[in-house]
C-alpha cells in the first residue's frame, strides 16, 4: 500500500494534467498553416499549459500542506505559525507627588535653589523613590519625595506618615560604629566591596517607639539611611535593622548612592568644635 505523500503526488500530478488539457481545449484550434505558423501555433499552446500547470500546482501544493496540518492527516505533530508584531514598550508608573512641606521661619527649602540643580535633585529624588519603594517591606507603605530637602522623604502606611531620610553627605570624617547603648541595638553586615554597614533601632522622644537606620561610608561620603516613627500614635518605625541592610546590600540601593557620591547634592558636613 502507498504512503500518504505517495497518495498527495498522484491527486496533484492529476489536477495539474486536468486543469491543463481543459485550458488548452478552449483555445482555437489551429489553421493549417504550413511551416512557421504552425510551429508558433504549437509553442503558444505549450506555454499556456505551462502557465495553467504552475498555477495548478502551486494550488495543489498549498492545498496538500493544510491538509497534512488538519488532525489525523498523519502529521508528526502541530506546526505553530508565529506573527511577529511590533513589541508594546511597558511603561513605568510614574513616581508619586512630591509631599510639600512648608519650611520653618529662617529655614530654605528646594524651592530657593537654581532652577538647574532643583530639577536636577529632583530627578534624583524619583529615581530614589522608585528604588526605595521597591527594596523596602510592603510595611513601610508608599514612599514621596519632598520639596524641602533632597535627603527628606516619607513613607505613609495606613493614615501613619513616617518620616525618611536617605542622605549621602560628603565628609572628611567616617561615621560611627554603633554601640548598644540607652536601648540601642545594633546589627551589621559587609556591603558588595568589604563595605562595613552598621544598622540599629534607636528608642526616641519617651522611648516608646524606635528609629531604625543604617548607615556606611562609601568614598567620601557618609551614607544613612533612617525610618522615623509616627509618634501621633505611638508606632515604631514598619523596617527592622536586618531589612534595611538588605536595602542597603542591593545593587540599585548602591547605584543611587555611586550618583550621589561622584555628583554632590548636599553640603559637606563639618564637625563642629567641642559639639
Amino acid at each position: 500500500m502507498g504512503t500518504n505523500e505517495d497518495t498527495a503526488d498522484a491527486r496533484t500530478a492529476l489536477l495539474v494534467r486536468e486543469a491543463m488539457d481543459r485550458a488548452t481545449a478552449e483555445l482555437p484550434a489551429l489553421m493549417d498553416l504550413a511551416g512557421p505558423a504552425r510551429a508558433e501555433g504549437r509553442r503558444r499552446r505549450a506555454r499556456v499549459r505551462v502557465a495553467i500547470g504552475a498555477g495548478v500546482l502551486a494550488v495543489a501544493t498549498l492545498g496538500a500542506v493544510t491538509a497534512s496540518l488538519l488532525p489525523g492527516s498523519g502529521s508528526q505533530g502541530p506546526v505553530e505559525v508565529v506573527v511577529a508584531g511590533p513589541p508594546s514598550p511597558s511603561q513605568p508608573a510614574p513616581p508619586p507627588q512630591p509631599l510639600h512641606i512648608e519650611p520653618t521661619p529662617g529655614e530654605s527649602s528646594m524651592a530657593d535653589l537654581p532652577a538647574a540643580e532643583r530639577t536636577r535633585q529632583e530627578n534624583f529624588q524619583d529615581r530614589a523613590v522608585g528604588v526605595l519603594q521597591s527594596l523596602l517591606p510592603p510595611t513601610v507603605g508608599t514612599v514621596q519625595r519632598t520639596d524641602l530637602k533632597v535627603n527628606f522623604y516619607q513613607a505613609t502606611k495606613d493614615g501613619k506618615a513616617f518620616p525618611l531620610i536617605f542622605s549621602v553627605r560628603p565628609s572628611s570624617e567616617q561615621p560611627q560604629p554603633c554601640q548598644e547603648v540607652r536601648g540601642r541595638v545594633c546589627a551589621k553586615a559587609t556591603l558588595p566591596g568589604g563595605i562595613v554597614a552598621h544598622a540599629s533601632t534607636i528608642p526616641t522622644g519617651s522611648g516608646a517607639v524606635t528609629e531604625t537606620e543604617v548607615s556606611f561610608r562609601y568614598g567620601t561620603c557618609n551614607v544613612r539611611l533612617s525610618l522615623f516613627p509616627h509618634e501621633a500614635s505611638n508606632t515604631s518605625a514598619p523596617v527592622t535593622p536586618a531589612q534595611l541592610l538588605e536595602v542597603a546590600k542591593a545593587p540599585a540601593f548602591l547605584d543611587l548612592v555611586r550618583t550621589a557620591q561622584a555628583q554632590p547634592m548636599e553640603t559637606e558636613q563639618r564637625s563642629v568644635p567641642g559639639g
